[in-house]
């Protein structure tokens, strides 16, 4: 061992040791401890690869997002994981993708039409509107708070190129006739996985069912890089794209660090530029600069060590309120999931019932008085959100029920660094907003 190696040895013990320190984990007090409805869940060997990694002091893209990618890649079930740098930046290049003149009639174009849902989070729908084609908004069902897929001939036209849903709140959308009818009518589908690691759909992962996948490794979600995403795909055609889309749009598929992979980097014959031009740089997209740390990478190599347990945690603490909040039924509508799915529950939507006399603001405000975090179903009925008053799309039938969760519906968390004592306080919390003890 070299004198760096033994260095570096003592640094990664010292940061287990340190970790240990900072980290500890606090008491439970009712009412003072925050009872967030998300969070990082995270220990000392991700602080310790984290460190590993920054003492390589590979800023890019490097060692850590290689091994994540291939094994990330092999959890979920498809060929091919790409790293972005958040979720969002994931839906952007998955539907930037689609306008790719290499996909011939199938290519999306401005004025083409994206089946999307009205209840959601804006960036599932902003890249529809930033790659100029025109969101179809359809409803959603109650309880499960997805995509009410008997909406979908109703939203089909003659521009029709694509669907793009979430899994919401990690409830599979029934995902199967989706994509069934985006085969019949050859249309595109991207599965907006960021709320759903680890869910299924009658018994095949979320993020394997349509041409493309996306998933979000924001502190939030199931594992966390802190800022990160990835794009999937099982055709190795779109692996090049989602890679020429997030490399500044080059037409070059060398890894950073890298050159002439192809053998002809300067024998090119490419638009009108001269033959030989650098293939380095020539750009065949129009595209971004969305690459991800290698320090990034490194956490979420640590994380996905813990994946499972973090999913089953979830799983357990959303029976855990789904058992205690069914005294209430009369005031709150409980979450279901989809038939034949198995959800890898980000959250706990919960529809406060107009007709019981109890109002969501007050429920809210109840629990946030107690320190228990809440949030809305993101955007609500997204038509009516000021972003898009001036913005193109269409509405197909009616959004009733986008409006009902825009009005009623608010979600708590099932996050993995919730413990039974905060679970119990914010069960008997809600039975005290409902007025009942």
């Amino acid at each position: 061992m070299s004198r760096a190696e033994e260095i570096r040895k003592q640094i990664l013990e010292l940061v287990g040791e340190y970790s240990r320190e900072a980290f500890s984990k606090k008491p439970f007090v009712p009412g003072e401890t925050p009872v967030p409805v998300s969070g990082r869940v995270f220990d000392g060997k991700d602080v310790a690869t984290l460190v590993d990694s920054s003492l390589d002091f590979w800023l890019t893209t490097g060692r850590f997002a290689e091994e994540f990618e291939r094994k990330f890649a092999n959890r979920v079930g498809v060929r091919c994981a790409r790293l972005v740098n958040s979720g969002s930046s994931a839906n952007l290049i998955a539907m930037s993708v689609l306008t790719s003149p290499t996909l011939g009639e199938r290519q999306l174009k401005p004025g083409d039409e994206v089946i999307t849902v009205a209840a959601g989070f804006p960036t599932t729908v902003n890249p529809i509107f930033q790659n100029r084609a025109v969101p179809v908004f359809i409803d959603v069902e109650l309880g499960t708070y997805n995509a009410d897929v008997s909406k979908l001939e109703a939203a089909l036209s003659p521009r029709s190129r694509a669907i793009i849903f979430a899994h919401t709140l990690g409830n599979p959308f029934d995902v199967k006739t989706v994509a069934a009818f985006a085969r019949k009518h050859g249309l595109w589908l991207i599965e907006d996985c960021c709320d759903a690691l680890g869910a299924t759909f009658k018994g095949q992962n979320a993020g394997t069912f349509g041409d493309l996948a996306t998933v979000s490794f924001y502190p939030a979600h199931h594992i966390t890089m802190g800022e990160g995403g990835c794009v999937l795909t099982d055709k190795p055609q779109m692996a090049k794209l989602i890679e020429s889309f997030r490399d500044w749009g080059r037409d070059c598929w060398c890894a950073p660090g890298k050159e002439n992979t192809c053998g002809k980097r300067f024998d090119w014959q490419l638009g009108s530029l001269p033959h030989g031009y650098d293939h380095k740089y020539t750009y065949s997209h129009i595209g971004y600069n969305l690459k991800i740390t290698d320090m990034q990478a490194a956490v979420g190599l640590s994380q996905l060590d813990k994946l499972d347990g973090f999913i089953a945690a979830r799983k357990r603490n959303f029976a855990t309120l789904h058992k205690g909040l069914e005294p209430l039924q009369d005031r709150y509508l409980l979450p279901e999931a989809t038939p034949g799915s198995d959800p890898s529950w980000f959250g706990f939507p919960i529809a406060v019932k107009p007709e019981s006399g109890v109002t969501r603001e007050r429920v809210i405000h109840h629990l946030e008085l107690r320190e228990i975090g809440t949030r809305l179903l993101f955007g609500g009925n997204l038509t009516r959100q000021p972003a898009y008053k001036d913005c193109e799309f269409r509405i197909a039938g009616e959004l009733t029920n986008a409006d009902y969760v825009m009005n009623n519906v608010f979600w708590i968390g099932v996050y993995p660094g919730l413990t039974e004592a905060m679970l119990q306080y914010m069960m008997t919390s809600l039975g005290e907003a409902a007025g009942k003890k």
